[in-house]
């Protein structure tokens, strides 16, 4: 089958977006815990901090979910046409990437989030023949029953007296695991390991309804074939933009009010379930944006850029935390709470302009990223073609 580049280039994007959030996570073991780490509190700290959860945080793996609901229809049509059985493909596939999330969250980072895709995947397995608009009516229940949940648990943390954290012993937690995560390679996985509970109640409870959600979205999106030909659907895009942009960023701007100043209290958890709602729309506008870019006159350079890095998605998202890792943690460098907010986004931009240019040279001789070679040989239960055949 013929690759859809559009789809590689929304990769590519997404990969950049969730780069932008977890790094920030990888660079301070404060990060998510409601209290700032008291290294970086100027001004420029904050903003920074501020722009990030507007704009990035609880964004960009929704958009990286709806693709992996595309592109299952998309493997669905690769098994017809090579007139293999689909479901041991699926299997074998969601296998593997349960067994690379597991170890990517104990030795890497424990926000990963291929494990939860293996999982989820197997349930939209189990629903893959519902009707695309059946789809999308469930996305939106399932997106709406999430943030009616969020507000009734609102209303009772208010009824208890608000709720809160407790600062200090957070701020000791935060300490402590600084320490661990700048240690030896044995006290960074067993940090790992003590962070992998709260990691998956937050996967459990926040992430996972979500992109299964634009898992949904993506997989109705697919039977349509919305992909094939984005140019088509130009007037739905621009929709999507003024409504993404215009009631996504307002949630951004809520969710990233009540993290930074009022944590753990009922406040907060009102602004969970705006996020909820508001989040996939700010993520279609994102997506809707690239789309018509891509169909004017910057689309081909735009495409060259970011759909090598799109082809390799998985090589690049375990690259960056591998990277980040010996960055960060005590498997290298020990930077962890040393590196200010501004210059940890810096350098993100920096690995994913690396990764980019990497993309490129590696595509240009493999058929594949080297972890997709291997997930591909795991799928298909033989070994794919490695090289580029010379012309």
């Amino acid at each position: 089958m013929r690759r859809l580049a559009d789809v590689d280039v929304l990769r590519g994007f997404a990969l950049w977006g969730i780069l932008l959030v977890n790094i920030t996570f990888m660079a301070s073991a404060y990060r998510g815990t409601g209290v700032d780490d008291p290294a970086f509190g100027s001004a420029l700290d904050t903003a920074v901090r501020f722009v990030t959860e507007v704009f990035f945080e609880a964004k960009f793996y929704l958009l990286f979910s709806f693709l992996f609901g595309y592109s299952f229809t998309l493997q669905m049509a690769s098994a017809e046409c090579a007139g293999a059985s689909f479901l041991p493909r699926f299997l074998r596939r969601c296998a593997s990437l349960f067994a690379l999330g597991l170890c990517h969250a104990v030795f890497l980072f424990p926000g990963d989030i291929l494990t939860t895709y293996a999982v989820l995947g197997l349930v939209l397995l189990a629903v893959h023949r519902i009707r695309p608009r059946t789809a999308v009516r469930t996305a939106v229940v399932l997106l709406s029953a999430t943030a009616v949940a969020y507000l009734l648990l609102a209303a009772l943390v208010a009824a208890a007296g608000g709720g809160g954290i407790d600062t200090a012993a957070v701020t000791e937690q935060g300490r402590q695991s600084t320490e661990a995560l700048r240690g030896g390679a044995g006290s960074v996985i067993a940090a790992h390991l003590r962070q992998l509970p709260d990691v998956a109640f937050m996967l459990a409870f926040f992430q996972a309804p979500a992109a299964f959600a634009a898992f949904l979205l993506g997989l109705a999106a697919g039977k349509r074939k919305m992909l094939t030909d984005p140019a088509r659907h130009l007037p739905v895009l621009r929709r999507l933009q003024w409504t993404g942009f215009t009631v996504g960023v307002a949630g951004g701007l809520v969710w990233a009010h009540a993290s930074q100043g009022y944590p753990g209290t009922a406040y907060q958890l009102v602004a969970v379930a705006v996020d909820v709602a508001t989040a996939p729309l700010l993520a279609a506008a994102y997506g809707a944006t690239v789309l018509r870019t891509l169909a004017g006159p910057r689309g081909p350079r735009l495409a060259a850029a970011l759909a090598p890095a799109g082809r390799m998605t998985l090589t690049n998202y375990l690259t960056q935390s591998l990277v980040l890792a010996f960055v960060f943690t005590g498997f290298g460098a020990a930077l962890i709470g040393r590196v200010a907010p501004a210059l940890v986004t810096l350098t993100a931009l920096a690995l994913f302009a690396a990764q980019l240019l990497f993309s490129r040279w590696w595509l240009a001789r493999h058929r594949y990223g080297p972890v997709e070679w291997l997930l591909r040989a795991a799928t298909l239960g033989r070994l794919p073609e490695w090289k580029v055949k010379a012309v």
